[in-house]
């Protein structure tokens, strides 16, 4: 089973990048973000003739989540974060897939810092830590995918002194990722690629994309039940330099279901030897002219 997550940063203007992904890249499980449409702009249509089946939950201009699915629908399992009943924000849905339970995720940028949008940034981080360790310990396979809005190391970006302002690398966000990993979550491509500089974003300024400037901030985390069917991670960072695309990259996962269940207890101490696909498919700027 291939598991990816994508935001596409507008899924109206951004539909034809998608549905070129879909059917070249044929992903079993896909976690969108970044909608920024209503439930009633959401492509349903489109996505049912190209062989997906969807759940979404939409907001007017910003946010909203979805998680698609081939062969049998996703069921629903809820449509919000627990811990905050006054948060209106679209950001999180979790379904169960094929036997593993999908949370997708849009965690807050936060931006600027200090101040109130980084103040809930970090609640609400709190708060899927929280419902995090619940979902570690249910006994069944878990996937948590999204755009996280955090870089988690100075390994994962291009150059962090030009962001040591920007909230993806304050301690305070660097500091809750860990924590979560802390439960027990694995960090596929850095499972796999230890020593890879992966990135799975490029914003659209100076140049970042055909310089390969980029940030690892879109994550996919297992629990101990899915963490021993991991064969392969990366990034199908192709998508990013198609005309008009997101300034994410999809991000995913190969799984071998044969592997989870009773066999998922005992924990494998050290990383996969290789995945079957390289971890990027590399920006080549030489390949793209520079305006």
């Amino acid at each position: 089973m291939k598991i990816a997550t994508y935001n596409v940063n507008g899924i109206k203007s951004r539909l034809p990048r998608l549905l070129e992904w879909l059917e070249r890249e044929r992903p079993d499980v896909v976690c969108l973000q970044e909608l920024k449409a209503l439930d009633t702009g959401f492509p349903q249509a489109e996505l049912q003739q190209a062989g997906y089946h969807a759940l979404w939950k939409g907001q007017r201009s910003w946010n909203g989540v979805a998680i698609l699915a081939r062969g049998a629908p996703p069921v629903e399992i809820r449509r919000e974060l627990p811990g905050d009943p006054a948060d209106d924000h679209s950001r999180y849905l979790e379904a169960a897939v094929d036997g593993i339970v999908v949370a997708c995720l849009y965690l807050p940028n936060g931006n600027p810092q200090p101040g109130p949008k980084f103040d809930y940034k970090l609640a609400w981080f709190d708060r899927l830590i929280e419902h995090a360790a619940g979902l570690y310990q249910s006994g069944h396979p878990v996937v948590m995918a999204g755009d996280y809005n955090v870089v988690p190391t100075d390994f994962d970006i291009y150059n962090p002194k030009s962001w040591r302002k920007d909230a993806l690398l304050q301690p305070e966000s660097r500091e809750r990722y860990q924590r979560l990993l802390q439960q027990g979550w694995i960090d596929s491509i850095r499972r796999l690629h230890p020593d890879a500089q992966v990135y799975t974003f490029w914003d659209y300024f100076r140049q970042h994309w055909q310089r390969n400037s980029g940030l690892r901030i879109d994550h996919l985390l297992l629990n101990a039940q899915l963490a021993p069917a991991l064969q392969a991670a990366g990034v199908d960072a192709w998508v990013r330099g198609q005309e008009g695309a997101s300034d994410h990259a999809p991000t995913w996962v190969e799984l071998d279901l044969a592997k989870t269940g009773k066999a998922a207890a005992k924990k494998a101490s050290a990383p996969k030897a290789a995945a079957k696909k390289p971890a990027v498919r590399k920006a080549a700027a030489a390949k793209t002219p520079r305006a």
